[in-house]
């Protein structure tokens, strides 16, 4: 992979001075490793010689062009990584976290990201693990926050309703992507009185839950124990807010069709209603203009934002068609 524009360049020199400027002068380290499969943060492996091996994020440089949900990122992913952690959701233990310098030090995971090995997995067992995966997901949705919206200093899309912190959020990704010019399925204009439309669907969620919204495959780890595979934790909580917890199966869905009723079997304990059928469509919407709007200042390779854009566009054009949305 080539690098990306927005991530920061250290090197390992810098990651130990990190490192022992949050944890201590005189550690010693006996590995490091650089992480380049992510798109925003730096993520450098270090081995110590007391025996941890610790994984250290870092965020991008303040001034750099971001989305407007970008900003207070790892400020986001610190209060997800807590409130996750002690609601039970099995992540990595914290080390250091700075929110304002911009720097996560947490353990590294034994296992590997689950798209990794996904195709060694007996068809069975990988159902069962993604029963397990929606069980555990749910974890995150019993912490609860003092508002609806992201956790961010701006605050913009705080709100004591759902319906108006969920039509901030996807507001700001409208405004991104009118201002980079990017077309999209149909006139923002239409999408936007479409959403003001759903208000009385969104109210229907009345607590602020901790949602992940990043749990595909990438961020979902398992390891191998003997001939099976077992899971093992969730990372990268940057895309957190509070909200419906329903939304956390948008990225759970981002798996083989027949694959996604055991996840939310797994979440839910039951099949969704036709009202959280339409609410999780709402929300992919979401993510998927969020992908939209990435391509213009992520810096991907010309191959990675054509299949990006392509995937993102036919997902908008499918769910805006069932919505009725027009084109005018």
């Amino acid at each position: 992979m080539s690098e990306v524009a927005i991530r920061p360049r250290l090197d390992r020199a810098d990651v130990e001075r990190i490192v022992r400027d949050a944890l201590g002068a005189d550690l010693e380290f006996t590995g490091h490793e650089e992480f380049k499969d992510g798109f925003f943060n730096a993520a450098h492996a270090l081995d110590l010689a007391d025996g941890r091996r610790l994984v250290v994020k870092v965020a991008p440089d303040k001034g750099l062009k971001l989305l407007s949900y970008e900003v207070d990122l790892m400020a986001t992913e610190i209060e997800c990584f807590e409130r996750g952690l002690a609601a039970g959701a099995p992540m990595p233990r914290v080390w250091h976290a700075d929110p304002d310098a911009g720097v996560l030090v947490i353990d590294r995971l034994e296992g590997v990201p689950l798209f990794k090995v996904r195709s060694e997995i007996p068809a069975d067992r990988l159902l069962a693990l993604r029963r397990e995966i929606g069980a555990q997901a749910a974890k995150f949705a019993t912490a609860t926050g003092g508002h609806f919206g992201y956790p961010r200093k701006s605050g913009n899309t705080m709100a004591d309703t759902w319906s108006d912190a969920f039509l901030a959020m996807i507001g700001d990704v409208l405004d991104d992507i009118e201002e980079q010019g990017t077309g999209l399925p149909r006139p923002v204009a239409a999408i936007r009185a479409f959403l003001e439309g759903e208000r009385a669907l969104l109210d229907e969620v009345t607590r602020p839950a901790l949602v992940h919204f990043d749990l595909w495959d990438g961020n979902i780890f398992v390891r191998r124990e003997g001939d099976d595979w077992a899971f093992e934790a969730f990372i990268d909580g940057e895309r957190a807010f509070y909200g419906d917890p329903l939304a956390e199966l948008v990225s759970l869905q981002m798996v083989p069709e027949e694959e996604f009723p055991a996840a939310v079997e797994g979440f839910l304990g039951r099949p969704m209603t036709a009202g959280e059928e339409r609410r999780l469509a709402l929300y992919r919407t979401y993510i998927m203009l969020i992908l939209v709007a990435e391509c213009k200042i992520r810096g991907f390779d010309a191959e990675v934002e054509a299949n990006q854009l392509k995937w993102a566009s036919e997902t908008l054009e499918r769910d805006f068609t069932a919505f009725g949305i027009g084109e005018s």
